[in-house]
C-alpha cells in the first residue's frame, strides 16, 4: 500500500528526491514519515509531514532535506540536498495515527524501502 522509490547512487553534495505512492486506500489524517536504516543501525526518524501539511524533521537532516506531499497524487515527497556518505541508507516510508511519531513501532503501514547511497 506503500511504495516507495527515487533512490540511487550519489556523489556526496548531490540531491536525490525520493517518492511514497500511496495505493489501496487514503491516508487522509495519518502521519506521513520517512524513516532510514544504515548497515548496523537502527531504523531513524528523518521526517514527517501531518494530516494539515505540518512538517518535522531531525536535527540531523533539518536545513537539508525538505518533505512534501501531493494530496491528489496521494505521494509523499523527500528532497534532499547536500547529501553526505553518512546519509547512506535504505529509506522507508511509513504511515501511522500516533502522536508520537519519531518512534518508528508506532507506525501502522510501511513501503518497503528504497536504498540511497552517497559517495564520497
Amino acid at each position: 500500500q506503500l511504495q516507495a522509490s527515487g533512490g540511487g547512487l550519489v556523489q556526496a553534495g548531490g540531491s536525490l528526491r525520493l517518492s511514497c505512492a500511496a495505493s489501496g486506500r487514503t491516508f487522509s489524517g495519518y502521519y506521513m514519515g520517512w524513516f532510514r536504516q544504515a548497515p548496523g543501525k537502527e531504523r531513524e526518524f528523518v521526517a514527517v509531514i501531518t494530516w494539515n501539511s505540518s512538517t518535522y524533521y531531525a536535527d540531523y537532516v533539518k536545513g537539508q532535506f525538505t518533505i512534501s506531499k501531493d494530496n491528489a497524487k496521494n505521494t509523499v515527497h523527500l528532497q534532499m540536498n547536500s547529501l553526505k556518505p553518512e546519509d547512506t541508507a535504505i529509506y522507508y516510508c511509513a504511515a501511522g495515527r500516533s502522536f508520537a511519531f519519531r518512534r518508528a513501532d508506532l507506525y501502522d503501514y510501511w513501503g518497503q524501502g528504497t536504498q540511497v547511497t552517497v559517495s564520497s
